[in-house]
This record gives structure tokens, C-alpha cells and sequence, in this order.
């Protein structure tokens, strides 16, 4: 043991890699509670400007959705989207040392902060967990340019842990982050460094939890414990849920393949950045006449329906759904988790209301587990982050069960998102000459 124990400490260099991929993480998750900061007081002024003349988001909505995509188009096409496909697809074997820049870098990741929060300043609906990930992989990655020969953690295992440190920080759940690292990105991990990776997922998800504090994101969900009266009206809502993300995630697909022949599709691709303000103003027009509540993430929305403080407009749900979808239409840089959750939520807090309000607090938690599950095809994460959400821990076998029946109802009505999404990110690589097109498998 002595022996081992000074040869583990006499290579000074693997000490330097090891140092400087958790110095790393931490500016990762320091990044990440900046971006969340940026983020919100741009969702702030947006609902300022509001308040003071409810027709302004007609106007700021449709000029902020142009912009952005005008200048994602012009100076960081590896910014658009969601960022998930971007870092999925970096991780393949077909994105070598000349490709990974299209899709992952330092330069995209302020890109990335300044348009998501950019397209917040203007009300549209969008999350920024999914871009976080692209910016914490584009922090960790540079890692390796400091780590020497010695490096303890190759690229893939950096992107590893950069995009789930990503999840980790924005969410403020550490064990969120490490199931979205085993369960979406670490398809073939790295045994040998497995413990430094996981060490810097969470060591960045402790940073966001030291500037956020270390209360459930959502607040504490009051639900009576899960008896046999929850049987019933929790199976109904799993397979609501697992059709409604099954539909969302098929049409962000077929939307956003660049392959439909209708005309908003041929539209898209000959003026794009039109298209955007005809976007925006369609998501403005949805949020008008939701009394704002469509506007932005909706994690305003869905802590009123967890805490029970507050109702929400009639068919909230399939506003948020449109407004989601459109968003991600327009090219904008968006993620789908927030909005996601805040849908989730409403289609739990509908079929309470159906049921006379029985085990509403329960049926949002079952709500918000089962829609993000059906939509991203990825049953663990999605009970993982809501179970430490909102502190529903009390739930979690109820939350574990709808998230996989979500699951298995969504699987049949729609491909993996992410991995279809990272597929067509494959596109934009270079042809070598007489080159088939690539394909990525879905997972």
C-alpha cells in the first residue's frame, strides 16, 4: 500500500491533469449560475417592458426572434437548437479534431449564453438547461489543452462531464447531472476515469447549489403518500403524458429535419430570419392571450401549480405546448426541459381538476416526470431531476413508475430526440469527395 500510495503521489503531472479538470468544472458550474443570472434578469426586463404596455411583446417578440437567428446564422450555426444533439454528436467517432469546433468550443459557448438570453429578453419560450450543456462541454474542453501527456480524462470523458456538470448547475440537482451522463451521453465510458468524471459532474452542480442555495428549485410538493386511490388516475396521466412528449418530440423532428416539403417548411429554409419574426409573433400572440403565463421557461408557471398558490389560464397546456414548438421552430438557441416541466405540470393539474382536485399536488409531480421522460426518452434523468425539484422523495416510486410507462407510450410514437437531432447535426460536416452522407444510430 506504501508503495502504491507513493507512486499515486509522485506523478506530479497526473495531480496537474486532475486539478485542472476540477478547476474547470468549477468555472463550468460558475458559468452556468452566470448564464442562469443573464438569463433571468433578461426574462425580468421582459416582463417589465409587460407591465408597462401589454402590447410590447407583439413587437419585441418577433424583433428579438429575428435577431437572434440572424446572427446565430451569420456567426455561430453551432449555436442553434437545443446545444444536447451538438454534444451528443461530438462524442462520435465520425467528429474528429477538425469537426469538433462545429459543434462544441468556447466561442459557442458565449454564443450561446448571449443569444438564449437574448430570445428570453423577448418572451420566447425556451428553456436553458439543454444550452447549458453545450456551454459547460465547450468550458471543460479546453481542459485538454492544459492537461499534458498525462491526461487522466480523454475528450470524450471532458464532453462527458461538461454537458451533464451543464444539466447538474442548471438544475441544481448534482444527481440529475450524473444520470443524464450515464443514461444520454456516456454511451462507451471510461472505466479508468469514471470517478474523476462523476467527481467533476457534481463538484459543478455544488457550485450552482452554493449560489442558489440548497432548496428544491420548484419548492417542496405537499403530496399525501401514494396509496391505491393514485393507481388509477396516475396510470391515466402516464399515458396522457407519454402521447403528448411522443407527439412534441415527433414534431420537433419533422419540423426541424430541413426534409418537410409544406410551405412553412420551404419558407424556413429560403427566408429564415422572416420566418423567425413570423414565429415570434405567432409565440406573442399565445402569450397575449395566456395573460402572459406562456411567455418565457415557465418556471414561474409551474412553481404556482407545485406550490398551489395560483390557477392557471384554461388550456395552459397546449399554449405552452404551441409556444414550445414554435420556438424551437424559428432557429432560435432553446432548450426544451423548462417548458417541458411547466406542460408536464399543467397536464397533471388538468386531470386533477378533472378528478375534483383528488391528489393534485401528486398528479403535477406525475405530470412533470412523465412529459419530460415521453419528450427526451430519458425515464431516469427525467425522475431524478423532478424528484430533486421538488423535493418529492416521498414519491419516488409512484415518480419512477410513470416515467417509465410515459416512456414506453412515447417509444411508440416517436424516435429518440436527441439522438435523431444529433444525426442531422452530422450534416454539417464537409464531404469529403465521393463520401456517402452520415448517419448517426439511434440509441
Amino acid at each position: 500500500m506504501r508503495e502504491a500510495l507513493r507512486q499515486e503521489l509522485a506523478d506530479w503531472r497526473l495531480w496537474w491533469a486532475r486539478t485542472v479538470v476540477v478547476v474547470a468544472a468549477v468555472v463550468a458550474g460558475l458559468t452556468v449560475v452566470g448564464f442562469t443570472w443573464l438569463a433571468e434578469t433578461a426574462s425580468h426586463y421582459f416582463g417589465a417592458m409587460r407591465a408597462l404596455a401589454w402590447w410590447s411583446p407583439l413587437l419585441a417578440a418577433p424583433a428579438c426572434a429575428a435577431a437572434v437567428v440572424w446572427l446565430t446564422r451569420r456567426f455561430a450555426p453551432g449555436a442553434a437548437g437545443s446545444g444536447i444533439p451538438q454534444v451528443m454528436v461530438t462524442l462520435e467517432k465520425e467528429v474528429g479534431e477538425a469537426e469538433r469546433g462545429l459543434f462544441v468550443s468556447l466561442r459557442l459557448s458565449v454564443a450561446k449564453i448571449l443569444l438564449t438570453s437574448a430570445g428570453l429578453l423577448g418572451g420566447l419560450s425556451l428553456g436553458r438547461e439543454g444550452p447549458s450543456v453545450q456551454i459547460a462541454a465547450g468550458i471543460m474542453l479546453q481542459a485538454r489543452r492544459l492537461m499534458g501527456s498525462a491526461a487522466p480524462v480523454g475528450i470524450h470523458g471532458l464532453l462527458v462531464a461538461g454537458g451533464a456538470a451543464g444539466i447538474a448547475a442548471a438544475f441544481n440537482t448534482p444527481l440529475g447531472g450524473v444520470m443524464f451522463a450515464i443514461e444520454e451521453l456516456a454511451r462507451a465510458p471510461e472505466r479508468r476515469s469514471s470517478g474523476l468524471i462523476i467527481a467533476a459532474i457534481v463538484l459543478a452542480g455544488l457550485v450552482a447549489v452554493s449560489a442558489h442555495g440548497n432548496g428544491a428549485y420548484f419548492g417542496v410538493i405537499h403530496a399525501a403518500a401514494p396509496g391505491l386511490a393514485l393507481l388509477l388516475p396516475g396510470l391515466l396521466l402516464a399515458v396522457l403524458a407519454g402521447i403528448a412528449g411522443g407527439l412534441f418530440s415527433r414534431l420537433l423532428i419533422v419540423s426541424l429535419s430541413g426534409q418537410s416539403t409544406d410551405w412553412f417548411s420551404r419558407q424556413r429554409a429560403r427566408r429564415p430570419v422572416l420566418f423567425a419574426a413570423g414565429c415570434g409573433l405567432a409565440v406573442a400572440i399565445i402569450g397575449v392571450a395566456t395573460a402572459g403565463a406562456a411567455f418565457g421557461s415557465g418556471y414561474g408557471s409551474t412553481r404556482t401549480m407545485v406550490e398551489g398558490t395560483g390557477a392557471m389560464p384554461v388550456a395552459y397546456a397546449l399554449f405552452k405546448f404551441l409556444a414550445t414548438w414554435i420556438t424551437s421552430w424559428s432557429g432560435v438557441p432553446a432548450g426544451i426541459f423548462a417548458p417541458s416541466l411547466a406542460i408536464g405540470a399543467a397536464i397533471g393539474n388538468d386531470v386533477a381538476l378533472l378528478l375534483y382536485g383528488t391528489q393534485a399536488p401528486a398528479l403535477i409531480a406525475l405530470g412533470m416526470v412523465g412529459f419530460l421522460s415521453a419528450a427526451t426518452q430519458a425515464p431516469l434523468t427525467a425522475f431524478i431531476i423532478v424528484m430533486e425539484m421538488v423535493d418529492g422523495h416521498a414519491m419516488v416510486l409512484s415518480l419512477m413508475a410513470c416515467a417509465l410507462v410515459s416512456f414506453v407510450v412515447a417509444r411508440a410514437i416517436s424516435p429518440p430526440l436527441y439522438a435523431t437531432l444529433a444525426g442531422f447535426q452530422l450534416a454539417r460536416i464537409p464531404l469529403a469527395p465521393g463520401e456517402q452522407p452520415r448517419s448517426l444510430e439511434h440509441h
